[in-house]
């Protein structure tokens, strides 16, 4: 019997990242995980107040999300998490050494993405962060397999691509 999928939906702020999570983990039959739960307090203060934060500050954040996606491993129940990780390192730490666990990308312009951060409301990362996230990025390369959607789509068709793409790996 094959285990459950576990998948990191990655990319900027703004990107989609919950909302297209939830409904990835509802179409897959398994939890979903937000990412930004796992910040550990000084961070969501960090960003909060418009600093961003520093990969001393991501480390332990990153460990505590990969101690989650071990345990879904481990008890074979399958994951989704909603995480940034920005740069190919801080996948390093999540998926490296894990070639079950996908990588579902989730691809927008500063344009669009920077649209949709300025509606939103009642999250702690201000706007003005965007720029320092789409720095730190680093797309992922071929070798780390991912899959890549389109934000401009609806969340429910990213959702489903990703789905039926996870599905057939």
């Amino acid at each position: 019997m094959t285990a459950p999928p576990v998948v990191v939906v990655m990319g900027v702020s703004g990107s989609g990242k919950t909302t297209v999570g939830k409904r990835l983990a509802e179409r897959l039959r398994v939890p979903f995980a937000e990412g930004d739960e796992f910040h550990p307090r000084a961070n969501i203060e960090k960003m909060s107040r418009g600093a961003p934060l520093t990969d001393a500050d991501r480390w332990p954040w990153l460990a505590s999300i990969a101690r989650r996606i071990d345990a879904a491993r481990r008890d074979r129940r399958g994951l989704v998490i909603a995480c940034s990780a920005l740069k190919r390192a801080y996948r390093d730490v999540l998926i490296g050494g894990r070639p079950d666990v996908r990588r579902a990308y989730l691809k927008g312009s500063r344009a669009v993405i920077g649209a949709r951060i300025g509606k939103r409301s009642g999250h702690y990362m201000p706007a003005s962060l965007l720029p320092s996230q789409f720095a730190a990025l680093e797309e992922p390369a071929a070798d780390e397999r991912p899959i890549v959607a389109d934000v401009t789509k609806p969340p429910d068709a990213i959702a489903g691509e990703l789905a039926e793409a996870i599905v057939r790996a």
